[in-house]
């Protein structure tokens, strides 16, 4: 869930400005009087906090990985006993929860990603590793289809993921209310679920 800017250090803050500030803009673009402003702070202060653009930078990139780890290890919990229709199904939970949470971080990576800049390559490399992980689970309890190719499995699942968030204002043309209101998370998460079920699990 995500805290209140109300409830966070300046440090926080001003790392939260910044990602904000980079999936918009790009890091390029993105000066320590744009994340000061945004901020609510002096830029001394965010140069207090980080001494340079660079670990301004690495500081957002280890928070947007921490959001994918998380999530992850919350799953792993949640699952821990967890049958092929849980696990699906909270997978599901988990990713809408990131879309609804996180979608400046998730626009951060496809933004950076799809520039070939290494830390977006990095971080997009750390979401298909997470993917993996549950997938290898799922071959392991004889559960995924013999024909699945897991190398793609990982691919496909984070691409579906970030192409929704990336094409998320021509996407809401199409549904009666916008892709992060309760009931058309919900129902793209059913969606997804059924798609990743039926292409991938043994019938």
């Amino acid at each position: 869930m995500r805290v209140a800017d109300s409830d966070l250090t300046a440090a926080a803050r001003i790392r939260n400005a910044a990602l904000e500030g980079f999936a918009r803009d790009g890091v390029a673009a993105t000066t320590i009087r744009d994340v000061a402003k945004a901020a609510g702070v002096s830029p001394g202060l965010v140069q207090h906090h980080y001494r340079t653009k660079a670990d301004l930078e690495r500081a957002v990139n280890e928070h947007v990985v921490q959001i994918a780890v998380d999530a992850s290890a919350g799953l792993e919990e949640a699952t821990a006993d967890a049958g092929t229709e849980e696990l699906f199904d909270e997978m599901g939970e988990r990713i809408a929860e990131l879309v609804r949470d996180h979608r400046s971080a998730l626009l951060y990576v496809i933004r950076s990603a799809a520039a070939g800049e290494k830390a977006g390559l990095e971080i997009f490399d750390a979401f298909v590793a997470l993917v993996n992980r549950h997938a290898e689970r799922l071959a392991g309890a004889g559960t995924l289809r013999e024909d699945v190719d897991l190398l793609w499995l990982g691919l496909q699942v984070v691409a579906l993921d970030l192409g929704t968030v990336l094409l998320e204002p021509a996407i809401d043309r199409h549904l009666p209310e916008p892709l992060r209101s309760p009931e058309q998370l919900e129902r793209w998460r059913r969606a997804c679920t059924e798609l990743l079920r039926q292409g991938f699990v043994k019938a």
